[in-house]
């Protein structure tokens, strides 16, 4: 995992409430071990999110954020609908998934989701170069 130099990801989760700060770092721990040798940064919508160089939206392809009460994971919006069934028991729009604090973050499920998104990015920008 790339990790700038004051990414920002650690106050972003220092600054949210104490009881969402352990799902949060949950969530984190479970992004970076879905992909290995992503840059962590908040420069992007000011929450903690990574990217690979050289793909639309400057490499984005998933974030993290608190919104009580709960602690969210934002993908690419193919995954979303690709993955209903699984998702099923969240909240969701088109691009959010939403965990509820106080309930065990699936992390099973977060990095299936952040595998998928980074996919999407990839397919997407390999689409783009096609057409």
């Amino acid at each position: 995992m790339t990790k700038r130099k004051g990414s920002g990801v650690d106050e972003y989760i220092a600054r949210c409430p104490k009881e969402a700060q352990g799902d949060l770092a949950k969530i984190r721990a479970a992004v970076r071990a879905a992909a290995p040798g992503a840059t962590e940064r908040t420069d992007y919508f000011q929450w903690p999110g990574y990217s690979y160089p050289g793909f639309d939206y400057d490499g984005m392809f998933v974030w993290f954020s608190f919104k009580k009460p709960h602690v969210r994971l934002h993908v690419r919006p193919p995954v979303i609908q690709e993955h209903s069934k699984e998702l099923a028991g969240y909240a969701t729009t088109k691009a959010i998934v939403s965990f509820p604090m106080g309930k065990p973050v699936p992390t099973t499920l977060v990095k299936k989701l952040v595998r998928a998104s980074l996919k999407a990015m990839k397919d997407k920008s390999t689409n783009s170069i096609k057409t």
